[in-house]
């Protein structure tokens, strides 16, 4: 039998794992990138029970890391500063590692730019599909100007984000798809901790419709996630990030500590600022083109599954095109059965966490100051845990695993 080829659109934790999973099983691979080089280390996710299976049978878990700071105390905080004790990650079911997207990234480019053909400044602009292959038109941004290379795949994978480029092209326009949430994020990691905090402290400043989070990492700066709801995301993209999150946690005097986490947010050289949406598709393929991690299904960061999601996807198409060699189209046709059950679930669940990021009303509010009141009896702790535990358990399946 030939070798099969593979074109993969975005050089992300998805687009990657998908690399390696397909080279694991004896396919030839070309990895596409739209932007000239790698990306930055990026933000910090946490990695649940499905990504960790993944990751160790991908062999990368042990150079992800873990940069979970033992030494971390966590506060739940308000405008003044004034601290209570509060949760952090450490707290949370399944023992999610805390790592930057970069971590995993780079674990993951180690491991296949030994041999990888790896393409940067190139995107499609045409895929045509047909019964026994799939001809994409490929784009590379040369000094000169634009080249194009017409090249025959035996599969396409779009594992190019939330706007993806595979899915405009393929599946129909983005909003077609786009599921909003009504509400902005804004992430970067901080130049130094916050006045008044150690580098080992993470906190969580929450107030109804906004919330400010600072995360810590051992040996690594904190990072800040700053998330709030609006009525009009157009008007948040049209002035400057800094200025939409300094005007979405007004009119009030922001206090010591907001004013220090935006002030370093404006200064950040690298910094997230988007909307948040779920990607909503009745399928995620056709015969030899597929969409997988956020171009398909776009957890958004409230549900913390996007980097585990993207693993197992990749993980568990590589177990399927190797259970139907030569065919495909068959084997796409599993891999969504098996995996669209699970990531129902998980997106149903991002509703219900994004009141643990973001309280919608004072009510809310008061719930969570209530709860973590409680929290402090070690009986009551240990009963809520339980509680919480049932909450996440899909965040822990190992739905990849065979």
């Amino acid at each position: 039998m030939k070798t099969q080829r593979a074109l993969i659109v975005g050089m992300g934790i998805g687009g990657l794992a998908t690399a390696l999973r397909l080279h694991d099983i004896g396919w030839e691979t070309v990895l596409v990138e739209r932007a000239a080089e790698r990306r930055a280390p990026g933000y910090f996710i946490a990695l649940f029970g499905t990504g960790r299976a993944a990751a160790e049978r991908l062999g990368v878990l042990d150079a992800i890391g873990n940069r979970l700071d033992d030494d971390a105390r966590n506060y739940d905080i308000d405008r003044s500063g004034r601290r209570r004790p509060g949760m952090g990650h450490a707290d949370l079911p399944g023992a999610p590692r805390l790592v930057l997207r970069g971590d995993v990234e780079s674990a993951l480019f180690d491991a296949v730019s030994p041999w990888a053909e790896i393409r940067y400044a190139t995107t499609p602009v045409r895929i045509d599909e047909h019964a026994d292959g799939v001809l994409v038109t490929l784009r590379t941004t040369t000094p000169v100007g634009p080249a194009d290379v017409s090249e025959r795949f035996d599969l396409v994978v779009g594992a190019d984000g939330l706007r993806s480029t595979v899915r405009s092209l393929h599946f129909g326009p983005p909003e077609d798809f786009l599921l909003p949430f009504r509400h902005m994020i804004g992430a970067t990691i901080l130049q130094r901790p916050v006045t008044g905090f150690r580098a080992s402290d993470g906190f969580v400043l929450a107030e109804p419709g906004r919330s400010a989070w600072v995360f810590a990492f051992a040996d690594h700066q904190p990072g800040v996630l700053f998330n709030y709801r609006t009525t009009d995301e157009q008007a948040e993209f049209g002035r400057p990030p800094v200025e939409s999150i300094r005007r979405a946690f007004g009119p009030e005097p922001l206090g010591p500590v907001l004013e220090d986490l935006v002030h370093q947010f404006g200064a950040a050289g690298d910094a997230l600022f988007d909307a948040a949406y779920q990607v909503r598709m009745p399928s995620w393929h056709t015969g030899r083109v597929v969409l997988l991690g956020d171009a398909a299904w776009s957890l958004t960061l409230y549900s913390g599954m996007g980097a585990s999601s993207a693993l197992a996807g990749a993980d568990l198409l590589g177990t399927t095109l190797q259970r139907n060699p030569g065919n495909p189209v068959r084997a796409l046709r599993e891999w969504e059965q098996k995996l669209r059950p699970f990531i129902g679930a998980v997106q149903t669940t991002a509703h219900r966490d994004l009141v643990m990021f973001v309280p919608q009303t004072r009510r809310d509010r008061t719930a969570r100051t209530v709860t973590l009141n409680l929290l402090r009896n070690p009986v009551v702790k240990r009963v809520m845990k339980g509680v919480i535990s049932r909450q996440f358990r899909e965040k822990s399946m190992d739905v990849a695993g065979v």
